[in-house]
């Protein structure tokens, strides 16, 4: 399904031909986010993100949207805690023209000392617009929580002040010590022949010889009590994101989590849904959702609540993540989290942009790709004794971090009884 090359100079290539589609979608990734940086800098690979859309040395700041746009395609990039993606989905006739206009924002920014300060603004105001949002904000106390002292405990747009401190030339540096052959990865799906590829990436890559390899500060987890966190706010609806450290991307048992998410959060038939929203009304948006890294993961449950119910829906949804250690899921929730996993699955398979995302970041990250026929043996692998396993190796006590956003000043002493007494 899937064609790979590296290039004598470390950049690889991955791509995946669908036949019968109209389009092309377009990923150049690099190796780098939010867990490279360090309180003197963090928030400093979104702010590249955001330079390279301000020009290179052969296309400005419009060129790069019009010639894109212009042929009915669509731009983007973003920034993760591992990487770093700029992205294009077009009619697959024009992809040469996605590809000469990335590979030019990668290669030759021209981060302008202007543009370089007016975006800092912008930035800025991106960091107070989250603050603003608590359903948003709360995720970030959360990760303090559960990475305290490192860069993924940090929010990846960086803080006022560390985003304050940047210049110009530190963003620059910080891109020729990133952007580096064996950190670029190119990965492309719909109408797209890999020969080609690979004669275009090497014409515009091939001249790049820097052998730096970027690394990150691995994580020491060490939890011993259960930790919570509030910040009182004057808000209509208290906001909870609570999670238990996980597993990391290529863990063996992925899989069994994935299920035991789906099962506990991951859909509107599952039992935090039916448990905490429809048959007791005590939150209106409630879901889990499994994060994965490196070296690292999480198991989160996220939820917005009426303020006076906080205490009656963190106790219910500790109690259906508890009950997953000692009891069995049933044969039919299985079955149709099993499904689910796979038909979504499936789903994506059929979007030439999700295609090129499976594949850049699972090259990105791990240097191969799990074709469909692995990932379904290994979900059809797991077994309801596999979940129970894996629910009472995340699910401590010990191990579970609260963060709340609401109303709260005088709820933190009997939320903390919650968190302690199940």
């Amino acid at each position: 399904m899937y064609k790979k090359t590296r290039l004598d100079n470390g950049v690889s290539i991955i791509t995946h031909r669908m036949p019968g589609m109209q389009s092309a979608a377009l990923g150049i990734w690099i190796k780098t986010g939010g867990r490279y940086e360090n309180a003197s800098n963090k928030g400093i690979s979104h702010y590249l993100e955001h330079m390279l859309f301000k020009g290179t040395r052969h296309y400005s700041c419009n060129q790069i949207k019009e010639y894109i746009e212009g042929v009915g395609g669509s731009l983007n990039g973003f920034t993760s805690e591992e990487f770093t993606c700029y992205l294009v989905k077009l009619p697959a006739r024009h992809l040469e023209v996605a590809l000469d206009i990335l590979s030019d924002m990668v290669i030759n920014p021209a981060i302008d000392e202007a543009e370089f300060t007016k975006e800092k603004t912008v930035i800025l105001e991106e960091i107070k617009m989250y603050k603003d949002q608590p359903q948003s904000h709360v995720q970030d106390l959360l990760d303090g929580l559960l990475w305290p002292g490192h860069p993924l405990g940090e929010p990846i747009i960086g803080s006022e002040g560390s985003v304050g401190r940047l210049g110009r030339d530190d963003v620059a540096v910080y891109q020729k010590k990133h952007y580096t052959p064996r950190n670029i990865v190119v990965s492309a799906s719909g109408i797209v022949s890999h020969d080609w590829l690979i004669k275009k990436v090497k014409a515009r890559f091939s001249h790049l010889k820097d052998k730096n390899l970027n690394s990150f500060l691995e994580v020491n987890e060490q939890q011993d009590k259960p930790q919570l966190k509030i910040l009182a706010k004057d808000t209509e609806q208290s906001h909870l994101a609570l999670g238990f450290h996980g597993f990391s991307r290529d863990h063996p048992m992925r899989y069994a989590l994935g299920l035991l998410n789906i099962i506990l959060g991951g859909n509107m038939s599952s039992r935090l849904f039916n448990e905490v929203r429809e048959k007791r009304g005590l939150a209106y948006e409630i879901g889990s959702q499994v994060r994965r890294f490196a070296d690292t993961g999480a198991f989160m449950v996220h939820a917005g609540m009426d303020n006076q119910k906080c205490g009656d829906a963190l106790a219910l949804i500790l109690k259906e993540l508890y009950k997953t250690r000692s009891t069995l899921v049933t044969p039919d929730e299985f079955k149709r989290a099993r499904e689910f996993y796979l038909g979504q699955l499936e789903l994506m398979m059929e979007d030439t942009l999700d295609q090129m995302l499976w594949i850049g970041e699972s090259t990105a990250a791990l240097d191969k790709v799990y074709t469909l026929n692995e990932i379904i043996k290994g979900v059809r692998k797991s077994t309801r004794q596999d979940l129970k396993i894996v629910a009472g190796d995340i699910f401590k006590k010990e191990k579970l971090n609260v963060a709340l956003i609401g109303p709260l000043k005088e709820q933190e002493g009997p939320i903390l009884k919650i968190i302690k007494s199940l």
